[in-house]
């Protein structure tokens, strides 16, 4: 057991002298050993010191260049993309409140330009690394969906990234529609359970529900159809989806 010993303290006997001598000689190497390690830590440092500036210059060199590329060549270029998709913006949404031959001719002017601007395919080619770039897919993938061009909404919605409590299930639903007319309802299922349980809200859940479980029936999973027309039912019970409930789970129950 150790002995606390006041300063000054003179050790009364040899095997008092000894253990003093052992505990200094202890603490002497411990301290020679932190010095030896300190001095080769000095030594790998002053001739390596060269390369350790080349990586400290070097990774200054790529913060401050990515700081100002976002500044002098990414934010300038974003603003001038979404003023340059402005037009066909305008075209797509025209589009949605025309019918027949005149909705599809502003359908694409939305996607190929009109009156000296960029349609969304324009706006691809020429920003592909902006987010105005990103969303002219959404907004591509939904104009050739709307001009019966499935395979073409197939490959711009599948480039399309979103986190948007709205957009993104209606760009996966939108998916589903594509393999649906495509005459693919395994995929276009796929694409609908998918849209439907990505987000939870009032809009897009109780809508790709319905459509899994209609497209559901039609491959013959009746049980399946049933558990998503019931989730309508109970969770979406205000829903327009809600009151076209009854008649399919009727048709899934019948089907089991």
């Amino acid at each position: 057991m150790a002995t606390y010993k006041k300063r000054g303290y003179k050790p009364e006997n040899k095997e008092e002298q000894q253990n003093k001598v052992e505990d200094e000689s202890t603490t002497a190497e411990v301290f020679n050993t932190l010095d030896e390690g300190a001095g080769k830590t000095e030594a790998w440092v002053a001739k390596n010191q060269k390369y350790i500036f080349i990586i400290i210059g070097a990774a200054a060199i790529i913060i401050l260049g990515y700081l100002a590329y976002n500044e002098f060549v990414q934010e300038p270029k974003e603003a001038e993309a979404a003023n340059e998709m402005f037009q066909a913006q305008i075209y797509f949404d025209s589009a949605l409140d025309a019918t027949g031959a005149e909705s599809d001719s502003l359908y694409n002017l939305s996607l190929t330009g009109g009156e000296g601007k960029y349609g969304f395919l324009d706006i691809i080619d020429n920003y592909g690394s902006t987010n105005a770039a990103n969303l002219a897919r959404y907004y591509a993938g939904m104009a050739y969906l709307s001009t019966n061009n499935y395979q073409e909404a197939i490959n711009q919605l599948d480039d399309f990234e979103s986190d948007d409590e709205v957009i993104a299930p209606l760009a996966k639903g939108a998916l589903g529609d594509a393999f649906m007319q495509l005459e693919q309802p395994e995929e276009a299922l796929n694409y609908y359970e998918e849209a439907a349980t990505m987000r939870t809200n009032e809009f897009t859940t109780p809508k790709f529900l319905l459509k899994a479980a209609i497209t559901a029936l039609s491959l013959g999973e009746g049980e399946k159809a049933e558990e998503y027309l019931t989730r309508i039912e109970d969770e979406f019970p205000n829903s327009s989806q809600a009151d076209m409930v009854a008649g399919y789970l009727g048709q899934a129950q019948a089907m089991q």
